[in-house]
């Protein structure tokens, strides 16, 4: 590596070890909700470029694949946020002892190559059931064609997908949030560049979109490789490396399934609730789309907190430095409260000039306020489950990540049932908001019950201890 690079490197490694928590919230954090408020503004360009065909179908097509490609960007999760945060604690520990740095090649190699081979697993079985899977995803006969094109390509590149998102998470486990970043908005300019190509140009359609996708995301994949090849000390992504011994796999799994869990529950929540919701007409619905459209700016600031801040508490955990853990758990929930505070309590106090901005009509304007209450008040919550939940995956601590990323889709079936047949549409509309309190309250239950325990099993940098510990504190 030449000089600069070196710099460069020691100056990411510098921000997990080393520099003042605030600096190094900043230098995580802020390029992770920068490139999330990016990606959110793409989706609206490209609805726009899919409406310039005027086919409702075509918008219908990728509003069904939107599941689907939740899911593929898990795959990729289970191996990349799982492998990153072994990566983080092993890069900590490596401050003690040297021969943990040597490991990190076999971890990162597992994930990639791991998230490559799944995905062609899943991609070719989707398209050996494309028929169903459609179906499945509540396509009409109107849209079928459409959605059946606009699945097959995705599912073609379910490979590129699952190794872009992972490989970002590698690249963040060092510390590069400023690479992760770039690599995101180059994936997001590239892509609108081949849609106007694919589909103002060539008008292909739905098929010319999910092109667009998958090419930008090779871009990406493309980017994160050559950085990581030419400037990480630790991470290689030779297959060489390859390895299956439990040492590598149980951690990535242990983490990792706790976001394909997250996600699977995610879209089943989103299809139970839209069913739900449109039996009260389109008023609700369309009501519904706005609100949570709004709520997601907070959202994403506060997402790009919460995991923006795993690599820190990864690095601290491995490292056995409990201070500056327990001083980046103060200084993450602080900026998250502040963030919540100034923009969603603006939200909140310009609630109906905002929504009126979306939309004139009156109804959808009335019910919008409520909807835009209840999830601001979910935002909230979920903000504070979200950081908890980055705590149980950076310390390796599998079940309780499961259970934080499993609670919300367990918890909120019967509730949004339950305020369904109970309450109607006031039920259906503040039932992820009770479900994102519960959560909250379940985490900070696990937490609170051993955090004495935890804390000496997290300074002797043993994640098999703090879950012996929280095995007692449940039972």
């Amino acid at each position: 590596m030449s000089a600069t690079t070196t710099d460069a490197v020691g100056t990411n490694r510098w921000y997990l070890s080393t520099a003042p928590i605030l600096r190094a919230l900043v230098h995580l954090c802020v390029p992770m909700a920068a490139a999330m408020i990016v990606g959110a503004v793409y989706n609206v360009i490209n609805a726009g470029f899919i409406g310039s065909q005027h086919d409702t179908a075509l918008l219908a097509a990728i509003t069904f694949g939107t599941p689907l490609l939740g899911l593929v960007m898990a795959i990729g999760g289970v191996f990349g946020v799982g492998g990153g945060a072994l990566i983080s604690r092993l890069l900590g520990g490596s401050e003690h002892d040297a021969a943990k740095a040597g490991e990190i090649k076999h971890v990162s190699s597992f994930a990639v190559w791991g998230a490559v081979i799944t995905g062609v697993i899943a991609g070719a079985a989707g398209l050996l059931l494309l028929r169903p899977l459609v179906t499945l995803l509540g396509a009409d006969s109107a849209a079928v064609p459409a959605t059946r094109e606009y699945v097959a390509v995705m599912l073609a590149f379910v490979p590129v997908l699952a190794a872009g998102f992972c490989l970002e998470q590698l690249v963040r486990a060092e510390g590069a949030a400023r690479q992760a970043m770039i690599g995101l908005i180059l994936s997001t300019v590239a892509n609108i560049v081949f849609d106007v190509v694919f589909i103002l140009v060539l008008h292909w359609g739905v098929g010319g979109a999910a092109l667009a996708t998958g090419l930008a995301n090779a871009v990406m994949v493309g980017y994160f490789a050559y950085w990581l090849t030419r400037n990480s000390e630790h991470v290689s992504l030779a297959p060489r490396w390859f390895t299956l011994r439990s040492d590598v796999v149980q951690p990535v799994f242990g983490v990792g399934v706790g976001e394909l869990l997250q996600s699977a529950f995610m879209i089943v929540t989103v299809l139970v609730l839209n069913n739900l919701a449109s039996a009260y007409g389109d008023g609700p619905l369309a009501a519904m789309g706005v609100a949570v459209r709004i709520a997601q700016v907070p959202e994403f600031l506060i997402m790009g907190v919460t995991l923006g801040v795993l690599p820190l508490f990864a690095y601290a955990y491995g490292k056995g430095d409990r201070a500056r853990l327990n001083s980046a758990v103060r200084a993450a929930a602080i900026t998250v409260g502040t963030v919540m505070l100034v923009f969603c309590g603006s939200v909140f106090l310009f609630r109906e000039q905002v929504l009126s901005a979306f939309s004139s009509d009156r109804a959808v304007l009335t019910i919008g306020v409520t909807i835009l209450v209840a999830q601001l008040v979910a935002t909230v919550a979920n903000g504070f489950a979200g950081l908890i939940t980055s705590l149980f995956q950076a310390a390796g601590l599998a079940k309780p990540a499961i259970i934080m990323s499993m609670a919300q889709g367990v918890l909120f079936i019967p509730i949004v049932l339950l305020g369904n047949l109970w309450y109607g549409l006031p039920g259906i509309i503040w039932a992820l908001t009770v479900t994102e309190g519960l959560v909250f309250l379940v985490g900070l239950g696990i937490w609170f019950a051993s955090r004495n325990t935890i804390s000496r099993g997290l300074a002797e940098g043993s994640p098999e201890r703090a879950e012996a510990v929280l095995e007692e504190a449940a039972a």
